[in-house]
């Protein structure tokens, strides 16, 4: 019998519950029948012992909702704002700090190109930022510094907002704008450093911008005017066709994704990393060549040479994305657990991926085809790298036992245990149905095919089209949010958690008697 070790590490979230709000129809304009939740963050800055709680946002209305293993439903709504200002139509959130008693702060944004921010705590608005010209599209907090903000917006600029007191009389610190984009922006991404800055939008264009120092504290009644980037240290339209709807940095690796391409990209810029220092702003390229669409201060062009300036290096399958932008997925990434990529398609379905489980992958592979190795030596092989086995004729219990056995390591992501096989052979072993599943999930060598997903959850509401993906703190909870007001909640490691739970308090009792 094979021996079998804890594989708690590689699962990935299963469905655990879903929450319907109610609609914003009658707070909406009689042409405006599109209710849907846009955005999703989970609050970054609570203490890890603590149940974690997440913000969702719909055109009128921001939900925040605390999740926990020890109720049922495993949900609980917390706090509710409505915005009643009636050019207001909201898309995207991000959660700060108030900068003196760190109370949770949310800042909301979307049509009518203002930043409003609540106290969550009070349920009330504390501030407003003012001073794009178009709807903002997407925001995001400063990883190394909560009173940061970056908005992206329509009018194809990213603005720097800054919450600390001193730059009250001018909240804007900097202004990413002129050279970099053509059209309205969807998305944009700090860096885990914070220095660096991407933005993507409907002119197909990435951008990376470097941050620069922030202006000094406002001095009398003059403060100090936003500093100006006009160009990015990075500049394609070469790595997508489509509208660009979702950018991340991961570490210094990039994922995108764009409209009608049905993949999500992992690429490198040449040259870029984030242990360097900083380029200067004037190490900036220049659009003195206009035929050129790929810019870059990192590996530049020369007459001489001409290197690569990026380069693709894997892709994900996302399929029935139709004629859908803005859908945009999210990466978990601990430095203590796998990185982990999630995204809801326009068909009711999530799609997750292991990316540890490549490497994995990689590595089990290269041991069996090893020709010095001793095959009568045993070789682990990870319980979610399972054999395909068709259901034959047979009894009930067989069948319920295949049909079981397929939810938990197909659908749920559950990887059992580890297996540990002697006089392992790929091709003796194994059909060549399991080989080719294999590859297209796990194979990082077949650059022409998009790379599968490692676990699929299938939405029982028709046509239910994820629009935002966000992870708790551990990574032990997953919510996607999008059309029909509805949020799937997804959970992982629940069992294990019950065990310790469980064993706590049989020590408990043990100490008591």
């Amino acid at each position: 019998m094979p021996s079998a070790t804890s594989s708690d590490e590689w699962d990935l979230p299963r469905l655990k519950a879903s929450i319907g709000f109610e609609d914003d129809f009658q707070y909406l304009a009689s042409d405006d029948q599109d209710t849907e939740f846009f955005d999703v963050k989970f609050y970054p800055y609570a203490d890890a012992t603590h149940d974690p709680v997440f913000a969702a946002v719909s055109k009128k209305h921001v939900v925040i909702y605390r999740l926990s293993n020890k109720s049922n439903p495993p949900y609980e709504l917390v706090q509710l704002f409505r915005d009643d200002d009636k050019e207001a139509l909201n898309c995207s959130c991000t959660w700060t700090k108030d900068p003196e008693t760190e109370v949770p702060y949310l800042c909301v944004a979307g049509r009518d190109a203002k930043i409003k921010v609540y106290d969550v705590v009070q349920g009330k608005l504390v501030k407003v930022l003012v001073g794009h010209g178009g709807e903002i599209n997407d925001l995001a907090t400063c990883p190394t510094n909560f009173l940061l903000i970056a908005s992206a917006s329509e009018d194809t600029t990213v603005r720097i907002w800054s919450l600390d007191p001193a730059h009250s009389k001018q909240p804007c610190v900097c202004l990413l704008a002129g050279e970099g984009h053509s059209s309205g922006l969807l998305t944009v991404a700090f860096h885990n450093s914070g220095r660096y800055v991407l933005s993507a939008g409907h002119d197909n264009v990435i951008c990376l911008w470097t941050l620069p120092d922030l202006p000094p504290k406002s001095n009398g009644k003059n403060p100090a005017q936003p500093i100006v980037i006009h160009y990015p240290h990075f500049f394609t339209s070469e790595v997508h066709s489509g509208i660009v709807d979702c950018v991340a940095f991961f570490g210094d690796l990039i994922l995108s994704r764009a409209c009608h391409e049905d993949i999500i990209v992992l690429w490198r810029i040449e040259g870029f990393s984030s242990h360097d220092p900083p380029p200067e702003i004037s190490e900036a390229p220049t659009t003195s060549d206009t035929e050129r669409l790929t810019r870059s201060a990192f590996a530049p062009a020369t007459a001489s040479a001409c290197p690569p300036q990026y380069t693709r290096l894997l892709e994900f399958w996302t399929p029935n994305c139709g004629h859908q932008f803005y859908l945009r997925f999210k990466l978990f990434h601990n430095k203590d657990k796998h990185p982990v990529l999630a995204f809801g398609n326009a068909k009711a379905m999530i799609f997750f991926w292991d990316l540890a489980r490549l490497g994995s992958y990689h590595d089990f592979i290269s041991e069996v085809r090893n020709p010095e190795r001793d095959k009568s030596q045993p070789i682990q092989r990870p319980g979610w790298l399972a054999p395909i086995q068709h259901r034959h004729k047979g009894d009930t219990v067989s069948k319920l036992k295949d049909a079981a056995s397929d939810r938990e390591s197909v659908v749920s992501g559950r990887t059992g245990s580890v297996e540990v096989e002697t006089h392992l052979d790929l091709n003796t072993n194994y059909s060549q149905e399991t080989l080719e599943s294999w590859e297209l999930k796990y194979d990082m060598t077949r650059v022409e095919e998009p790379i599968r997903a490692h676990s699929q959850s299938n939405i029982t509401v028709k046509d239910f089209v994820g629009r935002q993906v966000a992870w708790s703190a551990g990574g032990e909870w997953c919510v996607v949010v999008g059309s029909k007001n509805l949020a799937i909640i997804l959970q992982r490691w629940h069992k294990k958690d019950r065990a310790d739970d469980k064993d706590k308090k049989s020590s408990s009792q043990d100490r008591q008697s």
